[in-house]
């Protein structure tokens, strides 16, 4: 068994804004060279902040905006003091926040049954900012799976599952075998597995040499007794945890393999919706 739980915290920090096909990538390796993106740090920071601000933004920002100042003062006037007032409208702001950005989804399937699958994916959007690569719900050619996420950074490339299991059962690995409760799930790694072998197959025959895509399934509800475990070639995540494991990676990608791998998995994994 091989645990994986280990985070790198000697990154230099990496700004990006991509994500969208209808921008060009800016990679934090090269922002200098090439002239893809900011050199500057702080232009990169400024970057961040105006994508929050994209057309259809502005609404939802004052609606934000008014709900938190009603709450600051309705709680300023129970308690009749205006700092508690504003602790709770900053609380209001900030719940509000995470709520959109859970039920906010790149693809319409997943906006209402796929918990799971948004919960990833807002993780995701965060790591596009440091120069990952991100492609969703993407279909093998010849099989039947679905791969999530497929992501391709620094640290490498990885296929992620996104699952919601019920949370009153423990999970537990006896012998090599993944229990939820007493119902084994090593058919749905081996599942996994599978997919991720595809991709990579797949993409290696497209760039015409060999890559490695690490398979992992990223799961909400029980409680895990680690942040990440390898069992039968697959990372079981906790879910919360998909920034820490991606982190983890121990490859070393440079941004022209990065840009390779990511226009490949593009063309030989299409969108399933």
């Amino acid at each position: 068994m091989e645990s994986a739980t280990s985070t790198r915290q000697d990154e230099p920090p990496e700004v990006d804004d991509i994500g969208r096909r209808r921008s060009a990538p800016v990679s934090p390796f090269s922002a200098r060279e090439g002239g893809r993106g900011p050199s500057n740090p702080k232009d990169a920071v400024l970057q961040t902040y105006r994508s929050l601000l994209r057309p259809g933004a502005n609404r939802r920002w004052l609606l934000r905006g008014a709900a938190c100042v009603a709450a600051a003062i309705v709680a300023g006037l129970l308690t009749r003091d205006w700092r508690i007032g504003v602790t709770i409208g900053g609380a209001v702001l900030v719940g509000l926040i995470v709520h959109t950005a859970r039920r906010q989804s790149e693809v319409p399937q997943w906006r209402k049954p796929s918990a799971a699958r948004r919960r990833t994916e807002a993780q995701l959007k965060v790591m596009q900012r440091f120069g990952y690569r991100v492609l969703h719900a993407r279909r093998i050619q010849d099989g039947n799976g679905q791969i999530d996420h497929f992501i391709v950074g620094r640290r490498g490339a990885f296929a992620i599952d996104s699952e919601t299991w019920d949370k009153r059962l423990p999970l537990r690995n006896k012998l090599e075998k993944l229990y939820h409760g007493r119902f084994s799930k090593n058919e749905r790694i081996d599942e996994a597995l599978a997919e991720a072998r595809n991709a990579e197959r797949l993409i290696s025959a497209e760039l015409g040499r060999e890559i490695k895509v690490r398979a992992s399934l990223a799961i909400y509800g029980p409680s895990m007794p680690w942040d990440s475990h390898r069992l039968r070639g697959v990372d079981i995540i906790t879910g919360t945890k998909v920034r820490k494991w991606l982190r983890s990676g121990k490859d070393r990608l440079t941004p022209e393999e990065i840009d390779e791998i990511y226009a490949a998995a593009e063309k030989v994994l299409p969108a399933r919706y």
